[in-house]
C-alpha cells in the first residue's frame, strides 16, 4: 500500500452544513473501495490564491489515506464529475506514516 493525501475544494456557496457531508460521503466512498482513511482535516472556508471558474474562495479539506494504486481511480473520476467539487488532487506522500485503522 502507498500513502497519498487528498485535497479536495468545495463551492463556496454552498453551507458548511452541506460540504461536511459531502466530506463524510467522500470518506464512505473511499472505504468502500478499500481505502484506509486516517484523519480527515475540514479546513473551512479559505481565500484563493487567485480566482478559480470566476470563484475567489471555497470550503478545503484534505484526507490523508494508504491505498493500492488503482483504488484511486474511480473515486478520482467521481470527484472530476462532481458540480460540488471545485478541485482536488491526490499526492502520494511516501515519507508519512502508514494509517493505523481504527
Amino acid at each position: 500500500m502507498r500513502s497519498y493525501e487528498l485535497m479536495t475544494i468545495h463551492r463556496p456557496d454552498l453551507a458548511e452544513e452541506e460540504v461536511r457531508t459531502a466530506v463524510s460521503q467522500i470518506e464512505t466512498t473511499l472505504k468502500a473501495r478499500g481505502v484506509e482513511v486516517g484523519e480527515t482535516e475540514f479546513w473551512g472556508k479559505r481565500r484563493f490564491a487567485y480566482e478559480i471558474d470566476h470563484m475567489r474562495e471555497g470550503f478545503y479539506s484534505v484526507f490523508y489515506l494508504d491505498a493500492e494504486p488503482g483504488a484511486l481511480d474511480e473515486v478520482n473520476r467521481t470527484l472530476s464529475l462532481s458540480d460540488a467539487v471545485v478541485r482536488h488532487k491526490f499526492i502520494r506522500t511516501d515519507d508519512r506514516k502508514p494509517v493505523t485503522p481504527a
